[in-house]
């Protein structure tokens, strides 16, 4: 395939066969393919590893001393947007948001780039990096060099190391019964991705909300007291809940009526712009949910969508934070929705 000439003709979206978080390995087979490296990874030194497989938490984290954890995670994906630059920004928020999602503040990342440089023009990689680093230095966090392959797909992300009191951790076993669950930003973003790639319509108000940090909201939090939170990326709003549900052994009431969802999103579903892993997700979690008589076949795919750089679910209240269920004991399914 020859060279693309013009960087304004370029599709991103159009390069890849997934795209953002709906490109992630299916989430039973992600659990089955570890299921061998779950308990103690046998290693040997001073340092406490405080998190790590068990729970399918968003990063790992190691005790430095008393005072200290390092947080240390990965993300990247392929295009979700046709705009080099914005998803280079929704890449990097998105690989930030681990840290945060833990109560942590990034430090330090790298560049994680796999480019087509036989087809897609480099200029296009260097907006790329130019979007990851403008979020970077919003998080006050130092990008410093990477790596980078020929790749057939285009791919971007970061790794991030971060540090956090190892004290105030969020984590996913630690939701108790009788917290409220609250959702930092509205879902939607999967499907409207999904009709971006279609159609070329541009969604503005998606795009704003996978380039915008959990920063804020991991910082209110943490002042709120919060020892619980995962952030709501691929797996969907229901899968993130379920694995949150099953860590910390609670049922989850979830209300629909609460869930702030994306001006678009629900005609998007309508009109059948559904990834395959969204599709994935909901029949993943089926077993999983006790299903209100009201909840339409729309309304579940919606719930499980697979959103990119989406926001904080957290057992507790914080300010601007909709409540949106509550924690209670475990019973026959971990989610009761409706």
């Amino acid at each position: 395939m020859a060279k693309l000439d013009s960087v304004a003709a370029v599709r991103l979206t159009q390069t890849a066969h997934g795209g953002g978080c709906a490109c992630k390995i299916p989430p039973d087979d992600l659990e089955r393919m570890v299921a061998g490296l779950m308990g103690s990874d046998g290693a040997t030194n001073e340092y406490e590893l405080l998190v790590g497989l068990e729970h399918g938490d968003d990063a790992a984290a190691v005790r430095l001393d008393g005072d200290t954890a390092v947080i240390l995670t990965s993300d990247f994906f392929t295009p979700v947007v046709d705009s080099a630059y914005y998803w280079g920004r929704i890449a990097a928020a998105n690989a930030l948001s681990d840290v945060y999602a833990m109560g942590g503040t990034p430090l330090v990342a790298i560049n994680l780039l796999g480019w087509p440089r036989d087809v897609l023009p480099i200029e296009l990689a260097g907006e790329v990096l130019r979007g990851g680093l403008d979020v970077t230095r919003l998080a006050a966090c130092h990008l410093a060099g990477g790596h980078s392959i020929d790749d057939p797909e285009p791919k971007y992300g970061l790794a991030v190391t971060g540090i956090a009191d190892p004290a105030r951790l969020f984590k996913l076993e630690a939701g108790r019964q009788g917290m409220p669950l609250s959702l930092t930003k509205p879902i939607g973003v999967g499907v409207l991705n999904n009709r971006h790639k279609v159609t070329g319509e541009v969604f503005h108000e998606a795009i704003e909300v996978m380039a915008t940090l959990n920063r804020d909201a991991s910082l209110a939090a943490l002042a709120a007291g919060v020892s619980c939170a995962t952030d709501v990326t691929g797996f969907g709003l229901l899968g993130h809940a379920y694995k949150l549900a099953r860590a910390s052994n609670v049922t989850l009431r979830i209300d629909p009526s609460a869930i702030p969802i994306l001006d678009g999103a629900r005609e998007a579903v309508r009109d059948g712009y559904i990834s395959g892993g969204s599709r994935r997700n909901a029949a993943w979690v089926a077993p999983h949910v006790t299903w209100g008589l009201k909840v339409t076949e729309d309304e579940r795919i919606l719930l499980a969508d697979a959103q990119t750089s989406g926001g904080l679910l957290v057992v507790g209240e914080i300010p601007g934070a909709p409540v949106i269920g509550e924690l209670l004991p475990p019973g026959d399914s971990e989610l009761i929705v409706g």
